[in-house]
Parts: C-alpha cells; sequence; structure tokens
C-alpha cells in the first residue's frame, strides 16, 4: 500500500518536471526564432538547476545542418559582449553538452568551447569523455588534425591553443595519450603554437605513465623547437618518472640538456637526481653530480652529503670522496 501511494505521489511530479522542461525548450526555441538571443542566458540561469534535462536547445534538431550552425554561431556572436563574461555560462554549457552529442558536432562544437573558455568558464567535467568521443570518430574517418582544427575557419573561426589545450587534456582524461601527442604535433601545422600548458598537461601525463623516451622528447623539442622552458613541477615530475625507471644517467642527461639551452634547473632536480644516484648504489656517479652540483650553487641536504662521502668510502674510491669532502669544506657545509 506504502509503495503504490509512493508511486502515485511520484507521477505528478514527474509530469510537472516535463512540463517544465518542455516550457524552458518552448521560452528559448522563440527567443532564438525572434533572434533575441542575449535575453537566453538569464533565462537558463533562472530556470530550476543548471544540468536541464532534456537539453533546452534540443530543438535545434529539427534545422538542417547549415541552419542550426548559422543560429549557434549567432547564439555566439551575441553573447560576447554579455558582462560579466560568465554570465552565459549555462547556455554555453547547455549548447556544448547538445553539439557534441549531435550527428555532427565538429567543429561547431570547437566554436563553442573556444567561446566558454574565453569566457573565462570551464566545461563540465562530462565534456572531456564527450569531446574525446567526437575527436576520436572525426579522427577514425582519417582526418589529419590539423585539416580538423582549421575547420572552424569554414564557420568564422580559427583554432587557437585554448582549444587544442583542452583536446589534449581531454584525450588524457580518457587514456588516448598517443592521440594527445598526435594533437600537441599537428597543432602548429592549424597555425597554434604550442604554449606551457600544451606540452606541461602532456609530460604530466607521460610521467605518470614512465613513457621515458616519450617524456625526453617532449622536453626536447618544447626547448629546442619552441624556445620553451619546463616550469618546475612539470620538471620534477619528469625527472622522478626517469629516475622511477632507474635510468639515472638519462635523468642526468636531461640536467645537462637543460643546461646547455639556457633553461634554469632547480634544486628540487638536483636533489630528486641525486637521491637517485644513491639509491642505485651509484656513488661514483654521485660523487660527480654533486661536484657539478655544487658549482651551480645547490649544497646538498646534509644526510645526502653524508651518503655521498660514506658510499664513496665503503667502495674505495678515497680520492673521489676526499674531493667531495674538500668540496663541501669550501662551501663551509
Amino acid at each position: 500500500m506504502a509503495a503504490a501511494k509512493l508511486h502515485l505521489s511520484v507521477r505528478p511530479i514527474c509530469r510537472a518536471f516535463s512540463s517544465s522542461a518542455r516550457m524552458l525548450e518552448e521560452t528559448i526555441k522563440a527567443v532564438v526564432e525572434a533572434k533575441r538571443y542575449e535575453q537566453i542566458p538569464d533565462i537558463l540561469s533562472s530556470s530550476k538547476g543548471s544540468n536541464h534535462n532534456p537539453n533546452p536547445f534540443s530543438f535545434l534538431s529539427t534545422f538542417s545542418e547549415n541552419t542550426r550552425v548559422q543560429i549557434v554561431d549567432e547564439i555566439l556572436q551575441s553573447f560576447i559582449p554579455v558582462r560579466p563574461r560568465s554570465r552565459p555560462r549555462i547556455a554555453y554549457s547547455s549548447l556544448l553538452s547538445y553539439t557534441l552529442q549531435s550527428s555532427n558536432p565538429l567543429p561547431i562544437a570547437l566554436a563553442i568551447l573556444q567561446r566558454t573558455l574565453r569566457s573565462g568558464c570551464l566545461p563540465v567535467p562530462q565534456t572531456h569523455l564527450l569531446l574525446s568521443t567526437a575527436w576520436l570518430e572525426r579522427r577514425v574517418k582519417s582526418h589529419s588534425v590539423s585539416s580538423i582544427l582549421l575547420e572552424m575557419q569554414d564557420i568564422g573561426y580559427n583554432p587557437d591553443c585554448g582549444t587544442c589545450n583542452y583536446i589534449i587534456s581531454s584525450l588524457c582524461k580518457v587514456d588516448q595519450i598517443d592521440e594527445a601527442v598526435n594533437v600537441l604535433k599537428g597543432m602548429a601545422r592549424a597555425g597554434c603554437i604550442p604554449d606551457l600548458d600544451s606540452y606541461g598537461t602532456l609530460i604530466d601525463n607521460l610521467s605518470e605513465l614512465r613513457m621515458t623516451p616519450a617524456i625526453i622528447e617532449m622536453v626536447n623539442e618544447m626547448v629546442v623547437r619552441f624556445g620553451l622552458s619546463p616550469r618546475k613541477d612539470t620538471l620534477v615530475k619528469a625527472l622522478a618518472a626517469i629516475q622511477a625507471n632507474k635510468e639515472i644517467w638519462r635523468a642526468i642527461e636531461v640536467i645537462e640538456f637543460l643546461q646547455n639551452e639556457g633553461v634554469h634547473v632547480g634544486f628540487e632536480c638536483y636533489e630528486l637526481v641525486l637521491e637517485g644516484c644513491l639509491e642505485n648504489r651509484q656513488f661514483v656517479l654521485a660523487g660527480k653530480f654533486v661536484i657539478e652540483m655544487t658549482k651551480r650553487g645547490f649544497i646538498p641536504y646534509i644526510r645526502s652529503r653524508q651518503k655521498v662521502v660514506e658510499g664513496l668510502a665503503n667502495i674505495g674510491e678515497w680520492e673521489l670522496a676526499n674531493a667531495v669532502r674538500q668540496r663541501f669544506a669550501e662551501l663551509r657545509s
């Protein structure tokens, strides 16, 4: 009996919700037909909830693809002068969600994404999965990264770094790291020069997977080709991943490469690599690395200093042990 009462009480609520959702969609449709797009943000903001279901832009499916793209473009352009810029946040989110789940989401979804990011808003988390799916489906059809990005120009938009970085981030979140690398490599051909976020996101994810060759390739490329210096936290993650693979020599080579390229390498990176030398009982390498480290003005932690000298002494490398001890004495450490 109680279950029957509950079932009966839910029905009016569902009917009311369905009616409210239909009214919202009809209201948005009327505003679109009247081309009073500037009213959309306030209408959506005043409606109940920010996650509208069904999507208030679902009626766009009744239009042809060309008309639909034109309407979305006009909506986006109408939002540009709106202040504060974040006011159309719900409208951007609904538009992007609807478009990404349509039959032909790209390139118009990329235009919506671009306007969303430029407004200072972040898409809802589900966007990463929807965007990655749409992107991969298009790529399966043998479209190059640059050709997909340049399709934005056909509808009056230019691909930019922010949009590309969001694509890279989305692909990384769904474990499509190889495709994320492809996007980075194809950006320049579409006129988007990768920035620190482009490489930072990729290197961070490659580091989590401990993909040493790819990490080193990305670091070399960003420094040599684009003149970018890795952020401290990115470099620490990269070196920690290389060290975790017990490839200490390669970690040292990365530091030497960065030094030769004039890139600042902080104390944390040196100490991290020194700890790797000690953990792997590479005491001779640790001794030589410590001397180079002090030439850069960095003095290891006292425990590391003791381990280096003791390790060298234990394996009979007295000359190097004395040289390291002398170096510390000169620095009064």
